[in-house]
């Protein structure tokens, strides 16, 4: 079934009137590429930062960063370009049992495994590591257990986010594979065929021969009596995952079609929902509720618009809104965003470049913005005079589209944030921080966490 492409449907508007307006108070500066944060659940307070470069550092809760890292993982990176990279230690979760097991998760970009096909560029790999015995600000770097390896095409389009859900699982988004179009090439072979032949070989679309352009669930507390990885793998596939039982389907995939899922988050409170940015590739970028099982539509979709893997700023007029004959999950609907960005490098008016997803706000310090979803753009806009900093935003949840206000940030010319925007992070209070870069490579140290706060 085909449909027409819908020009109004899922454009993300930004509502005129007072914008809301915050402060960026300073929590810490002096890192590379500031990337995640995470409170572990031991009541501690501290705040956990990882930097891309291959480093978390600990800022307890007096506000004091630690000179040594928690976690040291240089040695076990792949090597990282100094100019621009989208490889490195990625993601940081820490289990719901922190407290009493001591076990966090990372996810990272190592080098290429023997095993891996050729041409392709680096291996993601996802580990679970324990906190030293007797010092709770250091772990140990030698009881590291690999969970996980993805063989990754190209440098980009990683994605990186792990975090545990409500349900006790470990969510994982992975992207794409990287470079463009989501297709096959003449030097790195391994994307499959599917579907959809008009844009045919895209893994977003595959749930067979790779885990790439999907988010996972995985339970890393219960090893699998057999099924798809046999008696001593280190996780289980959840019996309630979508694809448990669909024979050849890799059974870790929770919800696919996906391009480079830069951030996803569960809401703290109510129905606890998954929601989850998508770097698009020319003109859309977009926000997903993710559910159970959906198909997010890359690369049959980019955003709310029919893509042209031929001519990607040309979206074909009609396209298909449901999985084709020949797939594991056919008749299955393309699930379509409840937020649209339109992308400064081809509309005006857009939004800017580069979704970063971010969190529901669930604090106490801005009232105001309870319950709505705080998110941004990596950068304004990107020209022949260079990258502009970046934008934050705030979206009101409600109806199959989100509205969207541009966030002030007070103190600053224009109400501008001055730096890139890398990233957003959530503490155990629902207070949420933005972490920043004044780089776009990953020499020197210029990349600061903020916490949101109220305007004075």
């Amino acid at each position: 079934m085909r449909r027409l492409l819908p020009l109004v449907l899922l454009l993300a508007p930004v509502l005129a009137g007072a914008q809301p307006t915050v402060a960026l108070e300073i929590v810490a500066d002096g890192f590379s590429r500031p990337l995640a944060l995470a409170e572990p659940p031991d009541d501690s307070g501290r705040l956990f930062v990882v930097d891309q470069t291959g480093r978390i550092w600990i800022v307890t809760a007096d506000g004091e960063r630690l000179r040594q890292p928690f976690l040291d993982v240089r040695d076990h990176l792949v090597e990282l370009s100094h100019d621009y990279d989208e490889r490195g230690l990625l993601g940081l979760a820490f289990h719901p049992d922190y407290a009493e097991n001591g076990h966090f998760y990372v996810f990272y970009s190592a080098p290429l495994r023997e095993s891996a096909p050729d041409g392709f560029d680096h291996t993601n790999r996802l580990s679970e590591f324990h906190v030293m015995d007797g010092d709770p600000n250091r772990a140990d770097h030698d009881s590291e257990t690999v969970l996980l390896e993805m063989d990754h095409p190209y440098t980009n389009h990683n994605a990186g986010t792990i975090a545990f859900g409500p349900d006790g699982y470990l969510y994982v988004a992975v992207g794409d594979g990287g470079h463009r179009d989501d297709q096959d090439t003449d030097f790195v072979q391994g994307r499959p065929e599917d579907w959809y032949e008009v844009n045919d070989g895209g893994n977003g679309q595959d749930l067979e021969n790779n885990l790439l352009g999907s988010l996972l669930r995985i339970d890393v507390d219960r090893e699998p009596e057999g099924g798809h990885h046999g008696p001593g793998t280190p996780y289980a596939i959840p019996d309630d995952n979508p694809f448990a039982d669909v024979p050849g389907v890799k059974g870790e995939v929770w919800a696919y079609g996906l391009r480079n899922p830069w951030r996803f988050s569960f809401d703290m409170r109510g129905a606890r929902d998954l929601i989850s940015a998508d770097v698009g590739q020319n003109l859309y970028d977009e926000i997903n509720v993710v559910r159970k099982g959906g198909n997010y539509g890359w690369n049959v979709w980019e955003g709310a618009h029919c893509f042209n893997a031929a001519r990607p700023t040309e979206p074909f007029d009609d396209c298909p809104d449901e999985v084709g004959v020949g797939h594991p999950d056919e008749g299955a609907p393309l699930v379509m965003p409840v937020i649209e960005a339109e992308n400064t490098g081809h509309f005006d008016d857009g939004l800017g470049v580069a979704i970063v997803g971010g969190y529901v706000y669930r604090g106490a310090a801005m009232p105001a913005l309870d319950g709505r979803y705080l998110f941004g753009v990596y950068s304004r806009s990107m020209g022949e005079d260079g990258h502009e900093p970046g934008r934050l935003f705030v979206a009101t949840r409600e109806g199959d589209r989100w509205p969207v206000e541009e966030v002030r940030i007070a103190g600053q010319p224009d109400g501008q944030m001055e730096h890139f925007l890398l990233s957003l992070g959530q503490d155990r209070d629902g207070e949420v921080y933005v972490l920043v870069t004044d780089q776009t490579g990953l020499e020197g140290a210029s990349g600061w966490v903020y916490r949101l706060a109220p305007a004075r």
